[in-house]
């Protein structure tokens, strides 16, 4: 890990975010999909600015996303220094605390750098 720390690695990773709001579902057995076009957040090693869509698709149990406290939340990525394959972890980590889904996938496709693009996905079924 040339020039990389265990400080690059784990930033953001615990960092403080706005909560996420849920309201009470009241159907069973359908899928939701929230698309994020906007998503930025900063390489904790180079100090730039990433940019991406990260795409959401769960099925709720009890519990649906709140979109105006997670667009709130999102917004917060925007000055966190935050590897993105670690943010997509994080970001599923969080909506699962938050809504208890049934299932739940996110997926971040990043703007290329240097000719590279990233696409990771990270997945949580009960």
């Amino acid at each position: 890990m040339r020039g990389y720390t265990e400080v690059h690695a784990k930033s953001g990773i615990n960092a403080q975010l706005p909560a996420i709001e849920c309201w009470e579902n009241q159907f069973p057995n359908y899928e939701i999909e929230i698309v994020v076009p906007e998503y930025t957040a900063i390489c904790p090693k180079t100090g730039l600015p990433d940019f991406g869509t990260v795409y959401i698709r769960y099925v709720p149990d009890q519990w649906c996303l709140e979109l105006k406290s997670l667009k709130e939340y999102f917004n917060s990525y925007r000055n966190l220094g935050i590897f993105y394959e670690n943010a997509v972890n994080r970001i599923l980590r969080d909506l699962v605390e938050a809504c208890k889904p049934v299932s739940m996938k996110i997926r971040g496709e990043f703007t290329p750098r240097g000719g590279i693009q990233s696409r990771v996905e990270a997945s949580y079924t009960r």
